[in-house]
Order: C-alpha cells, then structure tokens, then sequence
C-alpha cells in the first residue's frame, strides 16, 4: 500500500487527505496547532455558549464545490444554513445595496441597474456546476467549458474600477465593489474583478451559506470521513524540516510557500526555493468578535437580515480604502467585513446576545489596534451600535500568523493575489502543485484557485499526487 503525508489540517490539507485515501494510500495528516481545521475553526470566545468562527464564516465558494459536493458531507454532521438576505452594503443615505441569492431578487432590489446585474450574473450562474469545473482548477489548461469559461472570463480579466463603472447606482457599485475588495487587492488592478465575479456567480448559484454549529464542522466533517477510510490525524505535531518526518510516497504540504522552503532546505531546486522564498504576501486582517445585546442596529433595514454585511460606505471610499492598505497606510474608514451567522444559525447565540464576526483590511504586518475603527465604522451606518456591545475578542495581525502559520503579517489569503499568484500560483508553471522534489506536493490556498474552505487547492494537489504514484509504480 502507498503511504502518504499532510502536512497542515486546513480544509485543503484535509481535502487532498480523504482522496488520497479514497484511493487506497494509507494517509498520516500532520497538525502542529492543538486542534485541526486551519481557518475552519470555532470556539466560544467571549461567553460560554456563544460561538464565534475563527477566520472562515461565510461559505458561497464551498456550498458548491466540486469536490466537497460528491462526499456527502451531511452524512458526518455538516449541514448549511442561510439567511434571508446574502450580503447587505449600507450607504450614508440610509439604502444599500441589497444581494439575494437569486439574481431576479437581487436585480429587481438594484432598481434601475437590475437589468445590468442580469446581463452580468445570469447566465454564469445558471451555468455554475461547469464553469465551476474550470474555475476551480488552474487556468492555463484546456477548459472542459470553453465558452462558458469565456463568459465569464471576459469581465473578469478587467480591473473593478472599470467594471464598477457599469452600474449607474451607487448602491450598485458598493455592492459589487465590497465583493471584489475580498480579494484584498487594489481595484484599479487588472483580473481585481475575478474573485469578486467568482464569489458572486458561486453566491447565485448556491447562496451564501454558513456551517451550522460553526466552520469547525466543515473540518469536522472531513476528519470523520477520512477516519472511516482509514486515515489518522496527529495533532501538536509541529514538523521544522523534512528529515523529522517518517518514510512516505509522497507529502502533501498545506502550508505557505516560505514555509516549505525553509522545511525542505537544500532538497528544493535552487531555482524553486528561490521563488518560494520571494513568495508574496498581500495585506493583512484585524479582527474583532462582538457579543452584542439585541443584534446590531442597522439603519438600512435589509442589512437586518443580512448574513454579511459589508461596511466600507461608497465604491469610491471601498476604492481608496484598498488602495491606502496595499501601500501600508491605515485608512481612518478601513473596509470592514461583518458577519451575522447567528441569523442562519440561532444556536450560535446565547438568549438576546448575538456574536458578531468583524475584521478590517489592515496593511501588512499592521502593529496598531483597529478596534475602534471598525467600531466607529459600524456605528457610522448602525447608530447606538456601541451601546450594544456586551464583550469583545480582539485578533491582530500578528495573533493571526501566531494562529495560522500560514497567515504572514496577517494576510488570510496565504499570499498576495497579484495576477501572478492569482493565474500560476507561487510558480510560473503549468503544474502549480508540484513543488520540484519528487513526491512533494503544495496544496495550501498559495495555489489555485484560491482561498475559501471549498478544498479544491487539496483536491487538485490529491490528483497530482495519484499521478506521480502511478508513474512511479507505487499507486
């Protein structure tokens, strides 16, 4: 029998874990935290009883993955909620831009710009389960989906700032420009406006989902088929260089591209541990948990019902905001990330508190304490927000990279999503999971397609993997 190892229990690190084992190779996966899930995790920070995710909450990418979809992960305790509204951008005004998960709701919210959000969000969504298929691989290789891929792959090359220019509204605008600043770039960028398309067509399809009981059952769920088909997990295990590791066909790292370098030494290619090494990281996150009596107040009545809400005001201050962070200024109005799971999953909460899941784009590395200034940005569209506000739980850049060795400086992405990073990964190369030492293979959300607990950066690393087993005659 083949044996393998993970290295990191991430959702990619659990996902490549459970097709390796599907397939019949005897799988160790290798946590260096206490507790396995990555980004997945969630606990009760604040008061007992009262849940809170660690870092990923809200799921448009997973709900639909390709990957995660054929495992039946219901079987094992995952089950996906949804609340009434996706995702909530409020204005000074008092409006805001309002996503549902069907696009004639939403189109019909967006007023005079409906039509335009149809014309953009419409077909891509319709035809999602394929276009999925080539959007959750890498790039450069043969779509199965050619014209579909070419829908949407035509605005996604443009920079926001021209896309946003589409929409007349400026509730539009916001909404699809708080959407686009996920991927913490800035957004006169070309291909800024893939991730942002990405989250909304996969949103329209499948909708905004989040994990009943927290995003530990996503990780939860993987362990526990992954048990069933024989895999161990070892969680405390903290591996400092390859040679700590015991004999194996091949290893799967779910960690940062610095990180293997400095494993791996002098058994990487020069010329690969030298663009591991000058991997990028992008701007980094601040976040701050909420328990707060009676929900927050927001002024726009939809965001009330929002699953998320994006807190940033018009395109144009979401615009400067970004572009402020990538060059290391803290912006006095940062784009805060709010969410509200407790909507789609009351058992989050504790009587009349609620928890309440913020952060803040912050640049890289940022030393500074952004709690009041998400504060002051939520009380900007939620007056008597502070009011509320029964205990928080604070999470800088540096806990971040403390909390998830992968998370540098605080960025969440696992690196800056250039259009570099973003189309080949750490590499310019074909095969982005191949890490140059036969057998070795980088799963981490360095490689494509991305961030998200959709699993499919393990999937792709998986597969590359069973190749290499075949080749090598050990599959």
């Amino acid at each position: 029998m083949s044996t393998a190892i993970v290295v990191g229990s991430g959702p990619n690190g659990l996902a490549a874990a459970v097709l390796l084992a599907r397939a019949g190779v005897d799988v160790t996966v290798l946590e260096a935290a206490a507790e396995i899930g990555g980004g997945t995790r969630s606990s009760e920070a604040i008061l007992p009883g009262l849940l809170h995710d660690h870092c990923s909450a809200i799921h448009p990418m997973a709900v639909g993955s390709p990957f995660l979809t054929e495992l039946d992960l219901s079987r094992y305790g995952l089950t996906w909620k949804y609340a009434e509204v996706d995702c909530a951008h409020p204005l000074d005004t008092g409006t805001a831009g309002v996503l549902y998960r069907s696009v004639a709701e939403t189109a019909a919210a967006l007023g005079r710009d409906g039509g335009r959000w149809r014309l953009l969000f419409e077909g891509p969504a319709g035809a999602y389960d394929g276009l999925g298929e080539d959007i959750m691989r890498p790039l450069l290789r043969v779509p199965r989906h050619p014209l579909r891929l070419a829908r949407f792959g035509v605005p996604a090359l443009a920079p926001a700032s021209l896309l946003a220019r589409v929409f007349a509204t400026e509730e539009a605008r916001a909404l699809f420009g708080g959407v686009a600043a996920h991927a913490f770039q800035p957004l006169h960028r070309p291909l800024s406006s893939s991730i942002g398309l990405g989250i909304l067509t996969a949103g329209h399809r499948y909708g905004w989902a989040v994990a009943e009981g927290g995003s530990a059952r996503i990780a939860g769920a993987l362990a526990a088929l992954l048990s069933d088909l024989g895999g161990k997990i070892e969680t405390g295990v903290r591996v400092r260089t390859v040679s700590e590791l015991p004999p194996a066909d091949v290893i799967v790292w779910d960690l940062a591209p610095t990180a293997v370098a400095e494993i791996l030494g002098d058994r990487l290619p020069l010329r690969i541990a030298r663009v591991y090494r000058r991997f990028r990281y992008g701007p980094g996150a601040f976040k701050v948990d909420f328990a707060v009596e009676g929900g927050v107040p927001w002024v726009a009545e939809p965001a009330r019902r929002a699953g998320t809400v994006h807190v940033g005001g018009t395109y144009n201050e979401i615009a400067a905001a970004e572009r402020d962070i990538h060059h290391g200024r803290m912006p006095d109005r940062p784009f805060v990330l709010v969410g509200q799971q407790y909507l789609a999953d009351p058992g989050r909460s504790v009587g009349s508190v609620h928890p309440l899941w913020t952060y803040a784009h912050v640049p890289h590395g940022y030393d500074g304490d952004a709690t009041e200034l998400i504060t002051a940005q939520i009380e900007r569209f939620a007056p008597g927000f502070r009011d509320r506000i029964v205990g928080t739980a604070v999470r800088s850049t540096t806990a971040f990279a403390e909390y998830n060795s992968n998370y540098v400086g605080g960025n969440i992405m696992t690196g800056a999503k250039n259009v570099a990073q973003l189309v080949f990964g750490p590499r310019l190369t074909l095969q982005p999971y191949d890490v140059g030492v036969p057998g070795h293979f980088l799963c981490s959300a360095a490689t494509p397609p991305g961030p998200g607990a959709h699993g499919m950066c393990g999937h792709n690393a998986a597969l590359r993997a069973l190749r290499y087993l075949r080749v090598a005659g050990t599959g």
